[in-house]
């Protein structure tokens, strides 16, 4: 019982599986001045928030976590990572809806882009 291995998506269940051409992957750390009970449900809610706005901003939610000040620094940490096209729009999105936000030190962000060097398909039947 051997696969096939194609070069192409020659389904319509492989086409929806073709990766783009070129991924950027986008990492926000929200430096936090301090962690209580209502850090969490705040970063949420503020997230939910930029991704409410991202109109025209195409993005795919990776993970979101805290890390609490020893566990690998000395900063607690809010983060967010995440695929997105418009890094410059997403980057303004982050600025405005935590700018008011008084429990944030500093924003980091980092922005890596990958290119497609190879891609192929198999289907299994189960």
């Amino acid at each position: 019982m051997g696969i096939e291995i194609l070069d192409q998506a020659t389904t319509p269940a492989l086409e929806k599986l073709v990766q783009d051409e070129f991924n950027t992957n986008v990492a926000f750390y929200v430096h936090l001045k301090q962690f209580n009970d209502n850090v969490r449900s705040d970063l949420k809610k503020r997230i939910k928030e930029v991704f409410f706005f991202t109109k025209g901003v195409h993005w795919k939610f990776d993970s979101f976590g805290i890390e609490k000040a020893g566990s690998r620094g000395t900063d607690i940490l809010g983060y967010f990572i995440f695929r997105a096209n418009d890094v410059v729009k997403l980057q303004k999105l982050f600025r405005d809806e935590f700018r008011d936000y008084d429990n944030a030190i500093k924003i980091s962000c980092s922005v890596a882009k990958y290119q497609k060097t190879e891609e192929v398909f198999f289907e299994l039947d189960v």
